[in-house]
């Protein structure tokens, strides 16, 4: 069998590095890519993945990642789409350049990375794409409109992709991580010790839902800690 190929968009601490970590672990080449390659060194280094510049909102620079990946790795046969950006305050003060650019990278970026990944799927008739959501993309928090939008739309997108791409055999899923992740950003104590969801827990569901039988696919799956209401 040949050896898979993965590519992760959006590359960083937290969950994509558990799911670097967990996807080398499976014996696959694995790819990453970030707008700073550079923070990756190490994690490169633990996995023996490459690393790749990319602006997820920019179309010329996810054509050319993913003509790298081609040439280094070949096609990707999962892609992991990580990005996402917000900007925070009462909409009345929101600069709208700010938010246009959030939306170009947490939604856009989505579009652009899944119209590549499924070209070079179709003619194989196989392949996953991996979309990592939030909660804001059921459900809108006050002074968080932007990436309402950016997640909404991004959920959107996966769900007609979805409908559009399992007949053709790619497998379309949307992860709404519905808490914080456990990590530098959050590691408050005082919440107790299920406050957060665990990286790697939540990559071992990405990695369920991609072995999954055709005959039973999932779409979109919910993985948050049984402190967060729903």
């Amino acid at each position: 069998m040949a050896k898979e190929t993965a590519l992760i968009v959006g590359a960083g601490a937290g969950l994509s590095a558990s799911l670097a970590r967990l996807f080398a672990r499976q014996g696959m080449a694995v790819a990453l890519a970030g707008r700073s390659p550079g923070k990756l060194d190490a994690l490169v280094a633990e996995t023996g993945a490459r690393a790749y510049r990319c602006d997820a909102a920019d179309p010329d620079s996810v054509e050319a990642l993913f003509t790298a990946v081609d040439n280094d790795l070949g096609s990707p046969d999962v892609v992991v789409f990580n990005p996402s950006a917000r900007v925070r305050g009462p909409v009345q003060d929101l600069d709208p350049a700010a938010v246009r650019d959030a939306l170009m990278v947490t939604c856009y970026g989505g579009f652009l990375v899944a119209q590549q990944a499924t070209r070079r799927m179709l003619p194989r008739g196989k392949g996953a794409l991996l979309f990592t959501g939030a909660s804001a993309a059921v459900k809108g928090y006050p002074n968080s409109s932007s990436f309402a939008m950016g997640k909404f739309g991004l959920r959107g997108l996966c769900q007609s992709l979805a409908r559009e791409l399992a007949p053709k055999g790619i497998h379309v899923a949307h992860f709404v991580i519905d808490g914080g992740i456990a990590g530098p950003r959050y590691s408050d104590a005082s919440r107790g010790p299920d406050a957060f969801l665990e990286p790697d827990a939540i990559a071992e569901s990405y990695l369920h839902v991609l072995r999954q039988h055709r005959s039973a696919w999932t779409w979109e799956i919910e993985l948050r800690p049984w402190v967060e209401t729903f």
